[in-house]
């Protein structure tokens, strides 16, 4: 689990089939590699990845075909600068938002505006995640927490405002119209969709109608809170 709060920038490049080799920017390196050890999961542009080998200045990283059909990471052929963080500890403050570091799609820049200091960021997005964009909503651009400032009925296209801070201190001061992003809605809403699928289900006098990937399904009820120490 993450935030959307970048800690470093680094770069990336393949390292063999289905490796990534990460290196911190010198001057930021202290501000991930001194408590990462093997194992450990980092987001890499809002992807999720594990430490497979410590490097003196950063880390190899596994990816599945999966992720990288998934994600930007497979678009890569040449050194690119990325943003980290790494997993959320334990009472460590929340600044942002629930991320998971599971890509939801793949999106691309359409316009940057300045005013006033700040920058406001148009994207378009796909339909796989432009169902959990809602006016205000969170959403994660290359692993970085933003707000939905405006978008349209369908969520094909959103806007963002960035404050000088996040967006000097981040990789989205590199982006240029065109460019693929990584987009991961918020969690929360994906868990709203599917509850309300069931209930929708339910009001219909159906069975709910439960996918695979779905998984088990447990009402709540007296006898599940019960169980589960709410009552």
């Amino acid at each position: 689990m993450f935030t959307g709060l970048i800690n470093a920038v680094g770069t990336l490049q393949p390292y063999g089939t289905e490796q990534l080799r990460i290196i911190c920017l010198p001057e930021q390196a202290h501000l991930l590699l001194p408590e990462l050890e093997i194992g450990d999961s980092v987001a890499v542009d809002g992807v999720c990845l594990t430490v497979t080998q410590i490097l003196p200045q950063g880390f190899l990283a596994d990816a599945s075909p999966e992720t990288l059909s998934r994600s930007t990471l497979g678009l890569i052929s040449e050194p690119e600068t990325v943003n980290l963080e790494p997993a959320l500890k334990l009472g460590s403050k929340l600044g942002g938002h629930f991320v998971t570091g599971h890509v939801d799609g793949i999106g691309s820049l359409q316009e940057v505006v300045e005013i006033d200091g700040s920058w406001e960021m148009s994207f378009s997005a796909t339909l796989s995640i432009a169902r959990y964009i809602v006016h205000k909503g969170s959403i994660a651009v290359n692993g970085v927490s933003l707000t939905v400032a405006d978008c349209n009925s369908a969520g094909t296209w959103f806007k963002v405002a960035v404050i000088p801070h996040t967006y000097g201190k981040t990789t989205l001061h590199r982006l240029q119209p065109g460019s693929r992003v990584n987009l991961e809605g918020d969690i929360l809403g994906k868990y709203v969709e599917k509850f309300l699928r069931l209930g929708d289900d339910r009001a219909a006098g159906q069975p709910p109608q439960i996918r695979e990937e779905d998984g088990p399904f447990e009402s709540i009820g007296p006898a599940f809170l019960t169980e589960h120490g709410y009552l």
